[in-house]
């Protein structure tokens, strides 16, 4: 195992910042109460599963003495631990490429939080050996198609559990092999489980919670960065800095324009204008706080679908024991209510719907529209740079010798691909439900679907970030100005110690890619500070990092 000084506390609430980190080695600490309080769900369980006495008669409970999905009208398998492989065996229909690791393991966190709230009736066991792999590298081979989100993530989940008892392939230091090999290569032992920890294990949608947070960090991340590379355009280019003016932008009446606003303003501090700019600028420049406030205002609201997400309890049944005073309330004849046994309620099983993920659907289809959007700001804010009609009259593509070089050209027609791509990608997702399962699943959130699909259009927007980063150095290499406001000369400054000049022409691929590394580090850094990627206090801390990253990283 891995020696890890970072530590995730399952007694403590879940946030985003974990799910990114999980994607390396780290400490998942399993305190005594957080074992005691899946001890008692577990408790429980057995208790209603078995009846009173141990003798039978307890209530039905849904993949513990029933089949699954459809078939739930029928008995399950009677031996609990043959209930697993029940569970399990035919959930492995899941096609396509595998999955990112850091989808992966942060899934697994995701699943491990939700199973240390007691409320699953899984052995306490099965959460202190899901912690343990997380000081390794181990990491399940989950192919990515298969998932409707609706009854949680079924499929996908199936191929972590099976991973983690040592079926399937799984991924140890980034190299894919047997997963029973992998697990004793980590020294982890595999999973042994009986049909309720099976199902706890599936029956959740932490795969599409995964992907939804992790996307919006992301885009959370270009956000910041598109914020900030937009000043710098205004600013090389002498625009008037009018059109922030505060209380054009109150008067406007949308919070995040306002919020992104003032942060331009205090980015633009000390700009001087050119005079040679037009009197209206470009929509690209001109309505850039309305734009990026509109995004603002969407990604709070994505914010909270995630919140909610990280905190709750993803999974059917759920098993909620008795508190001291509590009275015995019969739950109808469908046999979910308490089972009494003479010393007082030991509590109830419900049955219910919190594996659902249209939260998280809708949050990621919110996402895409944001994404997209985004990305078509910074597209058509390098199209203005490499336009000697619009961009002050540098030379075209930012090339020093037109005809002989062509500078940015390549890199601007590859934007105009990422933009389709991102375009074509956005349709909403859920809102097209099909049924399926015998229409027990008549109607699903395809969150799984809608999550993923943001997770790869983030990937492009940050590759758009990094192509306008590059243009802006390019820009001021071909001539632009000086930036006049401290913040925007200090941007510049990092982006030219990371990036060459394209003099002459060179393949810029892995230029762009390093533009958009530094821009994500220098956001993710302000994100944990609490200060600005264009200030100097992150120049000198996370913009600086980032630097020295991509300068070793030569990819």
């Amino acid at each position: 195992m891995t020696t890890t000084d970072d530590t995730v506390s399952l007694a403590r609430p879940l946030d985003a910042a974990a799910l990114r980190r999980a994607a390396a080695p780290l400490t998942v600490a399993v305190d005594d109460e957080t074992r005691a309080r899946v001890a008692r769900g577990r408790r429980l369980f057995h208790t209603l599963r078995h009846g009173p006495g141990g003798n039978g008669g307890g209530p039905r409970i849904y993949g513990a003495t029933t089949g699954f999905g459809a078939l739930v009208g029928y008995a399950g398998r009677a031996d609990e631990a043959d209930q697993c492989d029940n569970t399990l065996a035919h959930l492995g229909a899941g096609q396509g490429p595998d999955l990112p690791h850091e989808i992966g393991r942060a899934a697994l966190l995701l699943r491990t939080h939700s199973l240390a709230r007691g409320y699953s009736g899984v052995s306490a066991e099965v959460v202190d050996r899901l912690a343990a792999m997380f000081a390794t590298t181990f990491a399940p081979a989950i192919p990515r198609y298969g998932s409707v989100g609706a009854s949680g993530d079924l499929i996908p989940l199936a191929y972590a559990t099976q991973a983690l008892r040592g079926r399937g392939h799984a991924y140890l230091d980034d190299r894919r092999m047997p997963a029973a090999e992998a697990l004793h290569a980590a020294g982890l032992r595999p999973l042994t489980l009986d049909g309720r920890d099976a199902l706890a294990l599936v029956n959740g949608t932490s795969v599409t919670t995964a992907a939804t947070a992790l996307a919006r960090d992301a885009v959370r991340a270009a956000h910041r960065s598109l914020t900030a590379l937009t000043c710098l355009l205004a600013d090389l280019l002498g625009c008037d800095p009018g059109f922030l003016d505060a209380d054009l932008l109150r008067a406007y009446g949308h919070p995040g324009a306002v919020d992104v606003g003032a942060r331009m303003r205090r980015t633009l501090a000390g700009t001087r204008p050119s005079g040679t700019r037009p009197l209206q600028e470009p929509y690209s420049i001109r309505c850039a706080p309305q734009l990026l406030g509109a995004a603002e205002d969407a990604l709070r609201y994505v914010d909270q679908v995630v919140a909610a997400d990280l905190g709750g309890v993803s999974d059917n049944p759920l098993f909620f024991p008795a508190e001291p005073g509590d009275r015995p309330v019969g739950e109808g004849p469908a046999g979910d209510g308490p089972a009494g046994d003479g010393d007082g309620d030991p509590g109830k099983v419900v049955h219910g719907g919190n594996f659902f993920g249209q939260p998280a659907a809708f949050a990621a289809d919110v996402l895409a529209s944001v994404t997209a959007q985004l990305g078509n700001l910074a597209e058509r804010q390098l199209d203005l740079l490499v336009d000697p009609a619009r961009n002050g009259g540098l030379p075209p593509m930012l090339t020093t010798a037109p005809g002989a070089q062509h500078g940015l050209q390549g890199v601007q027609l590859a934007t105009t691909a990422f933009v389709a791509e991102i375009r074509h990608a956005a349709t909403p997702v859920g809102m097209q439900s099909l049924a399926t399962n015998l229409h027990n699943q008549d109607v699903v959130p395809f969150g799984t679907q809608a999550a993923l699909r943001s997770y790869d259009m983030a990937k492009l927007l940050g590759l758009l970030c990094g192509s306008l980063a590059l243009g802006l150095r390019q820009a001021a290499h071909a001539g632009a100005r000086r930036p006049t406001a401290v913040r925007c000369g200090a941007l510049l400054d990092a982006l030219v110690v990371a990036i060459a000049p394209v003099d002459p022409d060179r393949p810029l691929d892995a230029d762009v890619r390093a533009a958009a590394r530094l821009l994500a580090s220098a956001a993710e850094a302000e994100t944990e500070t609490g200060t600005e990627m264009e200030t100097g206090t992150v120049m000198g801390t996370g913009m600086e990092a980032a630097v020295e990253a991509v300068a070793g990283d030569g990819s």
